[in-house]
């Protein structure tokens, strides 16, 4: 047993003893419903010259006690203010009571302000209410709570001891908030679409895969919620957009959760050109609204949000920043030669055409390049199985990814509704999983049936909340945005 873990057992003893000594003198350590009248935001606003009776609750994050009176500190999401206790004021019974309280419990407390000699406003204690004891000691208030994978493991104790995480958790969802608010003036219907899908599909990635057993199969958690809200289409939404999880069985990282948010939504008789202004406005909108002014920091670099951003098409970028002019190749051989000659990584057993190679080049040699706003367009259609192509070409489609500071923030396209072409790409995607690839989308005969009832030609848009989170609170993971990020088993001891 390490030193800390003796330290804390001898701790929650004492503790213990306290919650059974209050038992014993008729006081309930884990209260109940309390009337509190007064944020301490609200508290914080007066002086000590309001005669004002206030009642408020939190957590006690700063205790001390000293022989007839005691200062503390309580803590609600709004803020902290310090109260003071007086034996002679409360009364013998009930500061006999407070004796037994400390660091971490929550408590229930009313009177008036005054200031004290340093001038710190505080309120002077009428009566309080013990509402539920602590008994396991929280980090040390110097060093805190440091170690990055107990903060996300115990993001409970992270938000007490870090107050700047309860803020940055409180803009993730003024973020959403926005979102459905921006959407829904612009006559976007909010709607909800099925988590467990019998068919893999509207994205390429990897699924994780259940059973359910009373219909005996085997159905996948959501990669993207796109071929349901394209149903909806079809069935006479015109607008629809729905804010909620996906997930993906891929690997973890600073920009990787296995489960996520997203923010999907369909426009009818809409293409991938509305949906980038859409996107333009959304997120500047959203950026002003955040922090009234266009410019951001992230990661010390400084982001310009404001519009319009630049617009450049996937094979104009790659040669403007590597040389590497794609116009040029006339084989998928030369391409591969050329990306090798550039040091880009190539798997041994994989097929690469000279589109996709186009597109590795983007992603080794560009993306990280791109640092304000940039929408990139003219995307192969060998990687957007689900994009329509744009007029006139078989090889490219209309489509765009958005990206800021070297990262992907939307992906959005002029939606394929032509039920022959796209169940010719699905059967092409079927081809790719029977070769191996566990990212590869399924054959969805069920929304090929819903194309061939007709959808009218629309633009679709995608986009990462957590990411977009991320970039608005100047946070260096998505484990910083997430309030409880997927994380290795943990062995507990209690």
């Amino acid at each position: 047993m390490s030193n800390q873990n003796h330290n804390d057992n001898g701790i929650i003893k004492e503790k213990l003893k306290k919650v059974e000594e209050l038992k014993e003198i008729g006081v309930e350590p884990y209260g109940r419903k309390y009337a509190k009248l007064n944020e301490i935001a609200e508290i914080n606003q007066y002086d000590e010259t309001c005669e004002k009776i206030f009642k408020t609750a939190g957590r006690i994050v700063a205790f001390r006690r000293m022989g007839k009176n005691g200062f503390g500190q309580i803590q609600d999401p709004t803020g902290k203010i310090q109260y003071y206790v007086k034996k002679d004021e409360v009364g013998e019974e009930q500061y006999k009571i407070y004796k037994k309280m400390g660091l971490g419990d929550f408590i229930g407390l009313e009177g008036k302000l005054f200031r004290t000699n340093t001038g710190e406003l505080t309120l002077r204690v009428d009566s309080f209410e013990v509402l539920s004891k602590n008994v396991r000691p929280l980090p040390e208030k110097f060093h805190g709570l440091t170690n990055i994978e107990t903060r996300y493991r115990q993001r409970y104790v992270d938000l007490v001891m870090n107050r700047e995480v309860m803020e940055t958790m409180k803009k993730r969802f003024q973020i959403i908030r926005f979102f459905r608010s921006y959407l829904e003036k612009h006559g976007f219907t909010e709607v909800e679409t099925p988590m467990m899908h019998p068919v893999a599909g509207g994205a390429t990635a990897r699924p994780f895969v259940t059973h359910h057993n009373a219909l005996d199969m085997e159905l996948f958690l959501r990669i993207a919620p796109e071929l349901y809200l394209k149903r909806l289409l079809v069935g006479g939404f015109e607008k629809v957009f729905e804010i909620n999880r996906s997930f993906r069985n891929e690997g973890i990282s600073i920009k990787h959760n296995p489960e996520f948010t997203m923010m999907e939504l369909y426009q009818a008789y809409a293409d991938f050109n509305d949906m980038m202004d859409l996107t333009e406005d959304l997120i500047s909108s959203l950026t002003f609204e955040l922090h009234g002014k266009y410019e951001i920091e992230y990661e010390d670099k400084t982001i310009n949000m404001a519009k319009p951003w630049r617009r450049v098409t996937m094979k104009d970028i790659v040669k403007e920043t590597t040389g590497f002019d794609f116009d040029t190749i006339s084989s998928d051989e030369d391409a591969i030669n050329k990306a090798k000659e550039m040091n880009i990584p190539l798997e041994k057993d994989k097929t690469y055409t000279k589109y996709g190679i186009l597109n590795l080049i983007f992603e080794e040699k560009v993306e990280e390049t791109l640092l304000n706003p940039t929408f990139i367009t003219e995307y192969p259609k060998e990687i957007s199985p689900l994009s329509k192509n744009q007029k006139g070409e078989t090889e490219w489609v209309d489509r765009f990814e958005l990206f800021i500071s070297g990262r992907e923030f939307a992906n959005a396209y002029s939606e394929l509704n032509d039920p022959r072409d796209q169940k010719e790409r699905f059967e092409e995607q079927v081809k790719l999983r029977e070769a191996g690839d566990d990212e590869a989308q399924g054959m969805d005969l069920d929304y090929i049936r819903a194309l061939e009832y007709g959808m009218p030609p629309a633009g679709g848009l995608g986009i990462g909340i957590d990411r977009l989170v991320m970039l608005q609170t100047n946070s260096a993971s998505i484990r910083d945005v997430i309030l409880f990020p997927t994380l290795r088993k943990e062995d507990i001891e209690l």
